[in-house]
């Protein structure tokens, strides 16, 4: 790496993060990530590689690594009152319902991080106090030290971002969907398979159970509500709510919410889309669900935050010294029909997803039975196909080993 070589500071080491860092290392930028939490964060939920990102994640090399963790899940299956699988959707279509791709979030990361260069510096229990754009620089504070330049930060640190707010301020739409969501990884059962299982309640509610790759399922209760933020309550408050909404959920509810009391990866969520008229101002940049939110409604998230990645990285290499701004301009001008795509949610959603009354259960199942039918499972498996571009991956420029 040259003596002149652009410094970026990424903030957020997770999937976007990593991903940023990753190919602006290869590109000869000087990197250092910074992560609020402690230390790196195993673990997690299953997400998926889809679309556009695998190309990418072939690009890193990683698509045997991601592979080779698979949380080994055979396909979805919805269920009914009994937990009697009335429709079944099998892994026939690489971006299906459930991916061919599939691997826990934290195992995903990790394959990321053990593979970014040697002179790339990760720091963790670390946080951004401010920051200060200025014509040919920002200057950053990291807890409250001195103020250090750099040609770029790219702000990668979820949807709750509070470097970002900072930053960007009343430009940041925060688009409530009211859905709550807590994911946590429970004991497994001889009765647990190799497939997703969804199970609907009247009331909004859902359970879902998914297989791991280390001996565990991971479940997720979801139910609508418009008044209770889940993710902005105490851990314990966010128990108890859960108890009281799904105690006569019937299937495996007490099962989940027994596992959860003792579960050390409990995640609450609130689901918000983020959306900004911009990406980008002076020297400070977004990506990821920091940026454009899409929700698990949307679908795709951990996808679009590695292809974000890359576009970003690809374009800054192809800038002169300096010229960032159109390098910016047009990562976003890339991204952005991808993202407000995946955005665009089917009219009455989540309440078709997750409806309140029993017919409408009952009719969410009718539907999962009709599209689980051998004629139409293609199609049906269609609706899961996001985070794919028609437009070609921008070209990397990488520097010379």
């Amino acid at each position: 790496m040259g003596m002149t070589a652009p410094r970026a500071l990424v903030s957020g080491a997770s999937i976007a993060g990593l991903t940023t860092a990753f190919w602006l290392s290869r590109t000869g930028w000087d990197v250092t990530v910074v992560e609020r939490a402690g230390a790196f964060r195993d673990g997690g939920q299953n997400v998926d590689v889809r679309g556009t990102a695998r190309q990418v994640l072939e690009r890193m090399g990683l698509e045997d690594e991601v592979r080779r963790l698979s949380t080994t899940e055979e396909g979805t299956s919805v269920l009914d009152d009994r937990g009697q699988a009335i429709a079944r959707f099998p892994v026939e279509d690489p971006d299906g319902l459930t991916a061919e791709l599939e691997i826990l979030r934290g195992d995903l990361a990790r394959t990321i991080l053990d593979q970014l260069p040697e002179h790339v510096r990760v720091r963790y229990g670390t946080r951004i106090d401010d920051v200060r754009d200025h014509e040919s620089h920002v200057e950053v504070t990291l807890d409250a030290g001195p103020a250090q330049p750099y040609d770029l930060l790219v702000i990668a640190e979820g949807v709750r971002s509070r470097t970002r707010d900072r930053v960007f301020g009343s430009s940041v739409s925060k688009r409530e969907l009211g859905l709550n969501m807590a994911y946590g990884t429970i004991p497994r059962t001889p009765d647990d398979d190799r497939w997703w299982r969804w199970y609907s309640a009247p009331g909004g509610r859902q359970i879902t159970l998914r297989p791991d790759n280390t001996g565990t399922t991971r479940a997720t209760l979801a139910y609508t509500s418009r008044d209770t933020d889940l993710a902005g309550l105490p851990p314990d408050e966010a128990r108890a709510a859960l108890r009281t909404t799904f105690s006569d959920a019937g299937w495996q509810a007490r099962r989940v919410l027994d596992g959860f009391d003792t579960s050390a990866d409990v995640y609450m969520d609130h689901l918000t889309q983020i959306m900004m008229p911009a990406w980008s101002r002076g020297h400070v940049c977004v990506t990821g669900d920091a940026a454009w939110c899409v929700t698990p409604l949307g679908g795709g998230g951990t996808s679009l935050a590695m292809t974000g990645g890359y576009v970003l990285a690809a374009y800054l290499s192809q800038a002169g010294p300096g010229g960032y701004g159109d390098a910016l301009a047009r990562y976003e001008q890339w991204m952005r029909p991808l993202i407000e795509d995946t955005q665009k949610l089917p009219p009455g959603t989540p309440s078709l997803f997750y409806p309140d009354s029993r017919a409408g259960v009952q009719a969410l199942r009718l539907m999962a039975r009709i599209g689980g039918t051998a004629p139409l499972r293609k199609l049906t498996s269609r609706l899961a196909h996001v985070a794919r571009s028609t437009n070609v991956l921008p070209d990397m420029r990488q520097e010379e080993a």
